[in-house]
């Protein structure tokens, strides 16, 4: 097996792995990886916004808003940590280009989505995750120390003898097959959610849960592995594939759930779980596969709707649903993974040298239901701490060997292991 060299071994290209690589220093050499294409991430297709402080009168309500859609199994210094640094964090994507809506004074405009006590929400019409990941990658591929490698698909973990630390990890090339070594000082796990792995889902179908596995495998902290949201808006079809968000700002601009005969039957901005239940109840009662979503009544009608959500008419249009004249079909689909690696607010995981950061990882901010806009927040902040975590030089590493013979041969016992415990599963059948 070949084996190369870097300082950093990023596995994903969202803006979790993208703003991990930005934040390494420039003297680093730097490898990220992707098992799609660079613009194949869950990043490139949020809607709705990021959300952020705006000023310290709001702290206490953001913070509340954020442990309430979490039942208050959220991690409070985590909440507190990603509070604290959004300001900071918005101004570093304005410096690099994005560009938020603005009112006619040219000050930034804020929505308000499911489950927020005000408006705190920045956006891009209603293609925010492009808008800020397409400028992370445009500065990413400007860096002369980052290697960005697309369709290349994280193998395994490579561990020091006795799985005291990790090296790096074994990549396959997609188009060739090609499996080969990559040595890394430390390594990054953010490889995205688990979407793939569910019938409908509004995720990209490649993302599937890989960071995750292959820490159970290695028995790696993960935490919460059932805590998955499902958005309570895709716009219904009976085919399959990845499912198409409608924005829960739609909701939060007025937008309203509709029954059979036209009536409301939820408060539309209450927490995702709340909402996505009270849908599933609804469609019982009717014995039908959706409920309705009606456009018009969003505050400032078509203007609005032509303005702030675009890419929602426009895709409802080519499917044959004018959104001006009649309600849209929508049902819920996975959208989010709350659980995942263990990770403290630096994003080290159990494992020393192997961090994760974005929806891989499980740092307690969510608590078992992600507040509306916190994603794309969350995973910025706590990559940009990762990577001044790696350059601090607090988890610098001895040079503990990789042996590839012995590396195949714990391969072949993992896969003797899994084979055990298929037929102790097949004999209590």
């Amino acid at each position: 097996m070949s084996m190369e060299r870097f300082d950093a071994l990023i596995i994903g290209a969202g803006v979790a792995g993208l703003n991990c690589a930005l934040h390494l220093p420039e003297a680093m050499r730097v490898l990220v990886v992707c098992k799609g294409g660079l613009k194949e991430s869950d990043s490139f297709l949020a809607q709705g916004g990021i959300c952020v402080l705006r000023d310290r009168g709001d702290f206490q309500g953001y913070f509340e808003d954020t442990m309430r859609a979490g039942h208050y199994e959220n991690n409070p210094f985590t909440v507190r940590c990603m509070i604290e640094n959004s300001r900071r964090t918005i101004e570093e994507l304005i410096a690099l280009g994005v560009r938020f809506a603005r009112d006619e004074r040219g000050e930034l405009r804020y929505t308000r989505e499911g489950a927020h006590s005000r408006p705190r929400i920045l956006f891009h019409a209603d293609c925010t995750g492009k808008e800020i990941t397409s400028h992370l990658l445009r500065e990413a591929q400007r860096r002369s120390n980052l290697t960005l490698r697309p369709h290349t698909t994280m193998v395994d973990l490579l561990l020091a003898e006795e799985d005291e630390a990790c090296l790096g990890a074994v990549l396959c090339e997609n188009a060739t097959g090609r499996v080969y070594a990559v040595r890394a000082g430390n390594t990054v796990l953010a490889t995205g959610g688990v979407g793939g792995l569910f019938p409908h889902s509004t995720n990209y179908r490649i993302l599937t849960g890989d960071g995750v596995g292959v820490c159970l495998e290695h028995e790696i902290a993960v935490d919460h592995a059932d805590y998955v949201q499902f958005h309570p808006t895709s716009l219904y079809t009976a085919g399959h594939g990845r499912s198409f968000l409608i924005s829960e700002s739609v909701r939060g601009e007025g937008a309203h759930l509709l029954d059979r005969e036209g009536h409301r039957f939820v408060d539309e901005l209450l927490p995702r779980d709340v909402v996505t239940a009270a849908i599933y109840e609804q469609m019982r009662r009717e014995g039908s596969d959706f409920v309705r979503l009606d456009l018009r009544t969003v505050e400032g009608g078509e203007r609005t709707l032509k303005e702030h959500f675009p890419g929602i008419v426009e895709h409802c249009r080519k499917e044959g649903y004018d959104v001006f004249s009649a309600p849209i079909p929508v049902v819920p689909a996975q959208h989010y993974f709350m659980g995942g690696v263990r990770s403290s607010l630096s994003g080290r995981t159990t494992m020393p040298h192997l961090y994760a950061v974005g929806e891989t990882c499980c740092n307690g901010v969510h608590g078992r239901n992600r507040l509306a806009s916190n994603s794309l927040l969350e995973a910025l902040i706590f990559a940009r701490r990762a990577a001044e975590d790696i350059a601090a030089g607090s988890a610098a590493r001895g040079e503990a060997a990789f042996d590839p013979a012995i590396y195949q041969i714990k391969q072949i016992e993992r896969a003797r292991r899994a084979r055990v415990r298929k037929e102790i599963r097949r004999e209590r059948k």
